[in-house]
């Protein structure tokens, strides 16, 4: 019964709302956002203005939704790279840096900070951007540190931690566009991450005793 029923639910046509928010996500990557309204996106698309505040609110609201499923596919992303067993976590790490800062996808990463600083501000719709924005990715990273041997504090910290760098290199990167740089920020951080990564996490050291 489960069976069929997932089966359907594949089969079933995308609704409106699903169609547009497609349609957005692809326009925004293709050429962006900067000062596009509502009306403009809708002209490109071939919608109305009427449809997209129907469906999504506002722009900020449209904006938000487009944010969110793009950072629901680069977890989902993520999250399989991290299971290709056949490569080092470092390794895996790295491959995930790659994908985040080609340059197709930097239209999107901008969106999201900009949303981000909104979100920060407490406007509207993108306010629902907090409850996510961080801990909708420790999951699937706190259990890629588990599998590579870390304590539960440990996996939880330094998902916290690689989240952060990524982050914070992925800004530097649009704010600067050297990708020389950034490349070699990451490799700095990936190599001393490595032990952690590699399942060598270590119990902090105590104060020794005299003799």
């Amino acid at each position: 019964m489960a069976g069929s029923l997932t089966g359907e639910r594949k089969t079933l046509a995308p609704t409106a709302r699903e169609r547009l928010l497609a349609a957005t996500m692809n326009h925004v990557t293709q050429h962006g956002v900067g000062n596009l309204t509502l009306r403009q996106l809708a002209k490109a698309l071939g919608t109305s203005h009427r449809m997209l505040v129907y469906h999504f609110g506002s722009r900020e609201g449209l904006m938000t939704e487009v944010v969110r499923r793009f950072e629901a596919e680069q977890r989902d992303l993520a999250a399989m790279l991290m299971t290709d067993f056949g490569l080092p976590p470092v390794d895996q790490a790295r491959r995930i840096w790659t994908q985040l800062a080609n340059k197709e996808m930097w239209p999107r990463e901008r969106l999201f900070f900009e949303v981000y600083g909104q979100a920060l501000q407490g406007h509207g719709h993108a306010r629902m951007l907090l409850n996510e924005v961080v801990d909708a990715w420790l999951e699937p990273l706190v259990a890629a540190n588990r599998r590579n041997g870390m304590t539960q504090a440990q996996a939880r910290a330094a998902a916290r931690l690689g989240l952060a760098v990524i982050r914070g290199l992925l800004l530097d990167l649009l704010a600067t566009s050297d990708r020389k740089g950034v490349d070699a920020a990451m490799e700095h951080f990936l190599t001393n991450y490595t032990p952690l990564l590699n399942g060598e996490a270590r119990k902090p050291k105590g104060r020794r005793r005299s003799t």
